[in-house]
């Protein structure tokens, strides 16, 4: 349950990716409280120091404390929704206390000329600051900021039958978790992050907690998370905008404008952003939106940190849901002060921006022009339209990326943590923390170190060795999986076995057991941070059946050596094994048995193969990758022995181990020899690569996968003639595409032949991803949903064609409830023909993460224009990524 906990938690810190320095420790300044004419506090209101160019925001009691040496300070107080507060502060020996009562902001609303069809102001002001978006995110070429971040959070709800458990893990129910950071974070274009963590404290957890996913988004981009920005260049599309007043702050005009999602949902905005007029940046914002169900609250206050730059100096945001029966509140606060700023040379002149809609384009105004270095047309001040403006920065940006070293390298991230920032104690954090603890943090910091001192007494170094020299083999580590480390980088143990018992009519009631030896080693680079892994491998594998009494065996050597972009792995295996005809597995072993022992539907096709066979596998970069295998096999064929099953209507029979097919011949399935070599190549075009604490990574989810495979069975290595003589080559691509706030386009292609086909066995067959159960794969463009598994399979020419689309709005998501829990509308059409079978293809339609992680198809099958077969399917959410690799 504890861990259940922490997951819930961390799950937060994922949804929300949306979005110090040395102190001498001061014995004066100013504290006090904010609050509103009637009394009520306001959580995280700014203290900004105007002469410092530095400030911190209040509590959640509205409470804030700024320990400063002897001075006179100019005080601003500021606070989303009331008047600003300019106050200067002498502060002497001791604590200035000072408590400022806020007034509602007042609005001017501006002059409109009133006729019919006159525009609201707002859009003419959000055209101009969707213009100078990209400008605002490219004008500081480099920044760097500490930052204080601090979660709270509460469990507010929790099955009743759970509640007794939760609080025997030290949890209870409305009383706060808190983790609090500071980092020292730097920022260089186009997107690289550093960050130094100096000091963590966690509810007793010692957790990390980094705030580079909280500061480092701006809502001048494009999507935060996947969610449209209201200056997005497609803002219009998604948003409505209306004029909500102006008025002035630190001598400039703001205005107000409320932001409306044309359709209301998920993956949109809802709240008001404040434009600087002039500069058209922002000045502060409150947006709501939603992820998955659960309700987000952003909220960001920005201050001038030099001339006419204004960056954010708190971010709050606010997260609720309910999972499970499992609720939470969920307060962050990111607090950013001592900004170091270099400009960007580059975009020193800021020409006068022209609403071409509203606004007459003066002569001197000139247009974008392709021949000339948009670098140079930057330094001109002559007045230009938004659009021509935009597409300026937009060639410049282009420019940029391609001037740099590395341009293929499109994200940087460097994270260290300070070797004392879990060291420090109470009076560090009460000297440095810039917002006050409330009282509830206060119980829950005392609750949780208590819980902590009893945990590091219990993990003494004594008993931590004397627990170590006592790890030995446990019961049911031989099912439940274990690793037994010998020391040197050596470790043996068992593989997860308890999936390794099924059922299937050919063996029966079936056991298996996985095993391995590793060695590894891993050795620094030149580079001193990239690392160069190697290891070898024994991977034994046993499994046998009760009714077959036949016992199988194989095993695996394999080695690998690993860099930060490439990676080699070559080995060899063999033995006496049993496969299913078709070698992507379509049919799960739990699945079938379950299918044969309660419906007496027999599904798995297997067949027997002793084998020998040598690979290597070979990725050069993230781009480019190439395997080979040579496999000299002898293949056997197996009947059904077991004929075993809960279901006993007599009307229902197990199908034979022959799969049937509309290709085989009566030899399909003879016992045979076959020496086959095969080649792959696997290509990502224009692949695009990250860098993490200096160890290059490629990002492959921008770039399609395309493949290439070869198969070369080689004849007459049999003296019966009984030997595999055939040529196949396929061609496939893989890619999904995103299409505005959450439409998504995925697809899987393939087209293949056989150039030669004097002998081709069932098991060399092209097979194809059929299914038959109620279950769908994980992906949602993996496989058909209503196909016969192997009907179809063919040794002719083929083509198959797999697409999933989702939308954001559809059918019932046109319900703005439906939207805002998550759930999600899509299609799929699937299609395959062969040259010996019809046309099969199937429609179908789904609601996608049903409470979240669920998914729930209904389609049909057809051949031709006839309709084969129908039904229900569940799946996992498609947003799951799940790995169902060993």
């Amino acid at each position: 349950m504890r861990l259940f906990f922490k997951i819930f938690i961390r799950s937060v810190f994922l949804l929300l990716s949306l979005l110090v320095s040395e102190s001498s420790i001061l014995a004066q300044g100013i504290k006090g409280t904010v609050r509103s004419v009637d009394g009520q506090p306001l959580a995280y209101a700014s203290v900004y120091i105007r002469n410092l160019g530095d400030g911190v925001p209040t509590n959640e009691e509205g409470s804030f404390e700024y320990k400063l040496p002897k001075g006179v300070y100019d005080v601003l107080i500021q606070y989303l929704g009331y008047k600003s507060q300019l106050e200067t502060i002498i502060v002497t020996d001791e604590w200035i206390t000072k408590d400022f009562v806020m007034e509602p902001q007042e609005y001017t609303l501006a002059e409109v000329e009133v006729r019919a069809g006159a525009e609201d102001p707002a859009l003419t002001i959000m055209r101009k600051a969707i213009a100078k978006a990209k400008y605002h995110k490219l004008q500081i070429q480099k920044y760097s900021m500490t930052v204080y971040l601090k979660g709270t959070g509460k469990l507010t709800d929790a099955p009743f039958f759970l509640r007794k458990t939760i609080e025997k893990e030290g949890f209870k129910l409305n009383e706060a978790y808190t983790s609090e950071s500071v980092s020292r974070i730097t920022f260089t274009q186009p997107n690289k992050v550093e960050e130094r963590v100096i000091s963590i404290r966690t509810n007793g957890d010692n957790q990390s907690t980094s705030p580079a996913p909280y500061i480092q988004t701006t809502f001048y981009q494009e999507k935060i998370n996947g969610i449209i920005s209201p200056l997005s260049r497609s803002a219009f599309i998604y948003y409505k905008f209306k004029y909500e007043g102006s008025f002035f702050d630190q001598d400039v005009m703001v205005s107000k404008i409320k932001v409306t999602p044309r359709s209301r949902g998920e993956q949109v905005f809802e709240g008001f952003i404040y434009i600087i007029e002039d500069l058209w940046a922002i000045h502060s914002l409150n947006l709501q939106t939603s992820l998955l169900g659960f309700q987000i609250t952003a909220k960001q206050q920005y201050a001038p940190v030099a001339e006419n730059v204004w960056m954010p100096l708190t971010h709050t945001y606010d997260f609720g849901g309910k999972i499970f029966g499992f609720e939470g509140n969920f307060k962050y606060l990111a607090s950013t002060r001592e900004y170091e700023i270099e400009l960007n040379p580059d975009l020193e002149v800021v020409p006068e921006i022209i609403d071409e809609k509203v606004q007459e384009v003066p002569d001197e105004a000139v247009g974008f022009n392709k021949s000339v270095s948009a670098l140079e047309q930057l330094a001109k001040e002559e007045p230009k339209t938004r659009k021509e403006y935009r597409k300026l920065m937009n060639e410049y940006e282009k420019e940029s990326l391609k001037e740099r070293d590395e341009p293929e390298v499109i994200e940087e991230s460097y994270y260290e943590v300070d070797s004392m920032a879990k060291k420090y104690g109470q009076a560090y954090w009460d000297s440095i923390r810039p917002v006050p603890l409330t009282e509830s943090e206060i119980q829950g910091y005392n609750r949780d170190d208590s819980l902590a001192t009893v945990e590091v007494a219990k993990m003494s170094e004594v008993d931590s060795v004397a627990k170590k020299a006592r790890s030995k083999y446990k019961p049911l580590d031989f099912m439940n999986g274990a690793t037994y480390n010998l020391g040197k980088g050596a470790s043996v143990g068992f593989k997860q076995n308890w999936t390794k018992i099924s059922f299937n009519t050919v063996e029966g009631f079936k056991l298996g057991m996985g095993l391995f030896y590793r060695k590894e080693s891993v050795t620094k680079l030149a580079d001193s941070v990239s690392r160069h892994r190697k290891s070898f491998n024994i991977e034994p594998e046993l499994r046998y059946g009760f009714s077959s009494n036949r016992f199988y065996g194989k095993i695996d050597f394999r080695w690998s050596s690993t860099l930060p972009i490439s990676g080699t792995t070559f080995g060899v295996r063999g033995g006496r094994y049993i496969y299913q005809f078709n070698g992507g597995e379509p049919i799960n072993e739990q699945v079938n048995a379950v299918y044969s022992l309660l419906f007496r539907q027999n599904y798995m096709k297997l067949y027997e193969q002793d084998f020998a066979q040598a690979y290597w596998a070979h990725r050069v970069n993230g781009g480019i990758t190439y395997r080979v295998n040579m496999t000299y096999a002898h293949r056997t064929e197996l009947f059904n022995t077991n004929n075993y099953s809960f279901y006993k209507k007599p009307e229902r029979v197990y199908t034979p181990n022959q799969p049937e097919n509309v290709e085989t011949g009566i030899n399909s399935f003879d016992d045979h020899d076959i020496l086959k070599l095969n080649a792959e190549l696997e290509w990502r075009p224009g692949v695009k690569y990250g860098i993490r604490n200096g160890r290059k990574y490629p990002i492959t989810g921008r770039s399609p996968l395309i493949k290439l495979a070869y198969n070369k069975a080689f004849g007459g290595i049999s003296n019966d003639g009984m030997a595999a003589d055939f040529d196949h080559l396929e061609l496939g691509i893989q890619h999904d595409y995103t299409f505005g706030v959450s439409g998504k386009l995925d697809f899987n292609l393939s087209a293949g032949a056989f150039l030669s086909n004097d002998q081709v066995y069932f098991p060399d067959f092209q097979h194809f991803g059929g299914n038959r159960t109620i279950f769908s794969n994980f992906g949602p463009a993996s496989n058909y949903r209503f196909m016969d598994y192997y009907k179809y399979s063919t040794n002719s020419k083929y083509f198959s064609g797999i697409v999933h689309y989702q939308f954001r709005k559809f059918i019932f998501t046109q319900l703005p409830m439906l939207r805002f829990s998550g759930v999600r509308e899509n299609i799929f059409f699937n299609y395959l023909k062969t040259d010996n079978s019809p046309n099969y293809w199937e429609i179908g339609y789904s609601l996608d993460n049903l409470f979240r992680i669920f998914r729930v198809e209904l389609g049909a099958g057809f051949e031709d224009a006839k309709f084969l077969r129908g039904g229900v399917r569940f799946g996992v959410a498609t947003f799951i990524n799940i790995s169902t690799s060993n």
